[in-house]
């Protein structure tokens, strides 16, 4: 044999190896390769039955989306333009600008301006989310805001209790006081008799800025999980924790029918009514996307700027947490996180001495709303599409993150709070729940699935 024709031997027989290698993506797309002896593969129409079934269940939870596909001048990335910004601004401090000889205020200046530019180099820089509407840059303004609040609470957390409360002065003069935590309990009655001119003060008393508050939150929550029953799950479970958690708290101190009417049935209940009937409304509209300059009449480049502002396309969350133990405990984790943030808010501004009005308190929950969205569709993409998704995403690593370390921060600033211990009887019932959930889960995916096989 010559030279050539071994070498022709060699490439035929790398492509059959090649070709037998890629034989289960072949199988993947309805195709055998008959140049393969003794190869084994599931029959086609199994194969195919399979794919078109995965294919039926994600075009059922996704609307369909028309594009025209135009790019303006908004679309795009404009990193030169942020880049020569951001350097005349410097050489404007650097040479024209006089440094102020107070040191404290330069260096709050330099950590700002050190956020900043971070910040500059996220929105240009960083990677997309599932999000596009109204601009990526404002999902990724918002992934650069969640690392900055976690390197920040990384900083308060290797601090001393008195440093790291001291350290909020500089945010604010008004903080690093104690102050005294609102109850909301005592007289429980809804119609006093011996307050002749307003016998139902204890309700009046109970309408605070927290009851918009609780309606406005639920509202956005439901958007975010997409499910009906695991916002009532959420909602239920936070009411029986400030239930089990009063004694640590005085601001869980509740009457009865604060905990059961006011907040799961009109402001909760209300806000996830609200809420489910916007997401019917998001999941029917048509997505039709046209560019704003082929748009002929005013009226409508002023709509086509207004819906700017909702989502560019929809989908449906299935969660189905039955169907397999790894959603299951996705879930789980979820309504864990979940009420662990909220707990958060509560245990955060006590030992941070915040007031429940501060802007910072505020600040957190925006940022919570922006970011809470990000994630909850990444950690979807991430149990649904395991084929696609194989890490989870950006934005739910770091609201994981985030949680974890504020819980962190409770714990060592005031662990006499923490450490308080529960009711007996109140640790019976949780004993007795997460007993349930153990057993249900054993259960259901592993004794059950072993009996029916």
């Amino acid at each position: 044999m010559t030279k050539p024709e071994a070498k022709r031997s060699g490439v035929a027989a790398v492509n059959v190896a090649g070709k037998c290698a890629t034989a289960a993506e072949q199988v993947n797309n309805g195709l055998v390769d008959p140049d393969c002896p003794g190869q084994s593969v599931p029959s086609k129409a199994k194969v195919m039955k399979q794919t078109s079934k995965e294919s039926l269940q994600r075009r059922n939870t996704e609307c369909e989306v028309y594009d025209d596909g135009t790019n303006t001048f908004f679309w795009r990335a404009h990193t030169l333009t942020v880049l020569f910004i951001l350097t005349c601004a410097l050489v404007y401090v650097t040479l024209l600008e006089e440094t102020p000889q107070d040191t404290a205020y330069n260096t709050k200046r330099g950590i700002i301006a050190s956020i900043l530019v971070f910040l500059c180099f996220g929105v240009t820089q960083a990677k997309d989310g599932p999000f596009t509407r109204p601009h990526p840059a404002y999902w990724r303004f918002w992934l650069c805001v969640s690392v900055v609040y976690e390197l920040f609470l990384i900083f308060i957390l290797f601090q001393t209790v008195h440093d790291g409360r001291h350290f909020m002065k500089y945010i604010d003069p008004k903080l690093g006081v104690p102050l005294p935590e609102r109850g909301y309990g005592g007289n429980c009655l809804i119609y006093d008799p011996g307050n002749t001119t307003d016998p139902f003060h204890n309700i009046w008393d109970k309408m605070d800025g927290f009851v918009p508050a609780h309606f406005l939150g639920w509202y956005i929550k439901t958007l975010v999980i997409r499910d009906w029953w695991m916002c009532m799950i959420i909602s239920v479970m936070f009411e029986f924790l400030e239930y089990s958690l009063e004694h640590q708290l005085p601001n869980f101190s509740e009457c009865w029918w604060d905990h059961w009417i006011m907040d799961v049935l009109v402001c909760n209940g209300l806000g996830i009514y609200c809420g489910m009937k916007t997401l019917a409304w998001l999941s029917m509209k048509p997505y039709q996307w046209q560019g704003l300059w082929n748009i002929p009449t005013y009226k409508g480049k002023i709509k086509r700027i207004a819906f700017q502002f909702t989502p560019y396309s929809w989908v449906k969350f299935e969660w189905k947490p039955a169907s397999n133990l790894r959603r299951w405990l996705t879930v789980l984790g979820i309504i864990f996180v979940f009420l662990l943030a909220e707990l958060n808010t509560f245990y955060l501004k006590f030992v941070l001495w915040m007031p429940p009005e501060h802007y910072l308190v505020l600040l957190r929950l925006v940022f919570f709303v922006n970011v809470g969205g990000v994630a909850m569709r990444e950690i979807y993409d991430f149990i649904g599409d395991p084929k696609f998704h194989k890490k989870l995403g950006q934005q739910a690593w770091l609201v994981v993150a985030i949680t974890v370390t504020e819980f962190l921060i409770v714990v060592k600033y005031d662990p006499n709070t923490i450490m308080l211990p529960i009711p007996f009887f109140i640790m019976q019932c949780w004993f007795l729940g997460i007993l349930l959930i153990v057993t249900w889960t054993l259960w259901r995916f592993f004794i059950r699935n072993v009996s029916v096989q």
